[in-house]
């Protein structure tokens, strides 16, 4: 169980050869990696299969590998996202192993061990997340970084200072780690050497970043978004290639915008950045890394607050809206994106 959908194996992966299973996407939402939050989106988990249903298809036009393998109709088969009469939140999947790095705590300090990943591991999660940016808006997690020394300009490709609202001429690449307690942003070189990678699969990695890029921006287009920025998932096969797994190309995966409207899980986490839990999140985060503490949340000294109960049907309604123009097959009762997005501006400014 993960805090926004459940995974349900099939036939487990072994060492030489990949499972079956099934993603079953909640109604769960997560931010600043909290987990479960207080609210259920209606919605949200078949929204969310059909749009990474949509993209996964669109990336295997253009040649990308992925585990995908269809959506889950009433019948209980794997079909292809036009192929459904009803929307589905259940998603079948090919599966790898997860080999998680091994923990130890010296002095305080946590040390990760990820030497079970070499150059001849095959069937695996790369335990990396794949970041691509085509703009940098205010709240980004990259000024945060920055400011912090975490990570360089080269680090992301840029030869200048970034500004908040900034649009690139061309995407830029980030990095951080997977299956960490929380993702930590890293370099190229670091990436390379925790996940045994050569430079040839580096290369081929940023290569399917692109394509990943240009294939979600696609989609997107057809809802009136722009991809802001977004993420993927890599993992090897039995034969050491890349394919593209988990979910990719939806609300949750990437930072979406109608305007200069953001339409994306951002919607949430804005509003929780202006609560007393935001603040006791950041602060005990600092405090966890420091004193190489593992379970962060147990320190927090609140808990989240339950979203605005208007603000909860309008996040409700872009999943569904865009789920409905991102693939034009109106599977959800759901209004125009455009009207949806309208009521939230309205909300907003009765919010200033």
């Amino acid at each position: 169980m993960g805090s926004v959908k459940d995974l349900h194996v099939i036939t487990p992966a072994t060492c030489a050869t990949m499972g079956l299973g099934r993603f079953d996407f909640s109604d769960r939402f997560s931010v600043f990696d909290w987990g479960e939050m207080p609210d259920h989106i209606d919605g949200k988990g078949a929204a969310l299969a059909v749009m990474g249903a949509y993209c996964f298809e669109q990336l295997e036009r253009v040649g990308v590998r992925t585990h995908y393998r269809g959506l889950v109709n009433e019948s209980g088969k794997a079909v292809r996202v036009g192929e459904l009469k009803d929307p589905s939140n259940v998603m079948e999947i090919t599966l790898v192993n997860v080999y998680r790095p091994k923990i130890t705590t010296e002095n305080g300090k946590f040390f990760r061990d990820y030497s079970v990943y070499t150059s001849e591991l095959k069937n695996c999660l790369i335990p990396l997340e794949l970041i691509y940016r085509n703009g940098l808006p205010e709240g980004s997690s990259v000024f945060k970084c920055l400011a912090q020394g975490r990570i360089t300009l080269q680090d992301i490709g840029l030869d200048h200072q970034p500004r908040p609202g900034e649009t690139l001429e061309k995407p830029v690449f980030g990095v951080s780690t997977k299956l960490e307690e929380s993702d930590r942003y890293i370099t190229w070189l670091e990436a390379k050497q925790i996940s045994g990678l050569s430079d040839s699969e580096l290369t081929d990695i940023k290569a399917v970043l692109l394509k990943a890029d240009e294939v979600v921006t696609q989609a997107a287009g057809n809802a009136g978004l722009k991809t802001v920025d977004g993420k993927i998932e890599l993992a090897f096969d039995e034969k050491r290639k890349l394919m593209v797994v988990d979910v990719v190309g939806t609300l949750d995966e990437c930072r979406f915008t109608y305007g200069d409207i953001h339409v994306s899980k951002e919607v949430a986490r804005q509003f929780y950045k202006k609560t007393p839990w935001y603040a006791d999140v950041e602060e005990t985060k600092k405090h966890a890394e420091v004193n190489g503490i593992k379970e962060w949340k147990t320190l927090c000294k609140s808990q989240p607050p339950k979203l605005d109960i208007t603000l909860k049907r309008l996040i409700s309604e872009m999943y569904m809206s865009v789920a409905n123009e991102m693939t034009g097959l109106g599977l959800f009762d759901s209004p125009r994106l455009g009207d949806v997005i309208s009521e939230y501006q309205e909300y907003m400014d009765e919010k200033v």
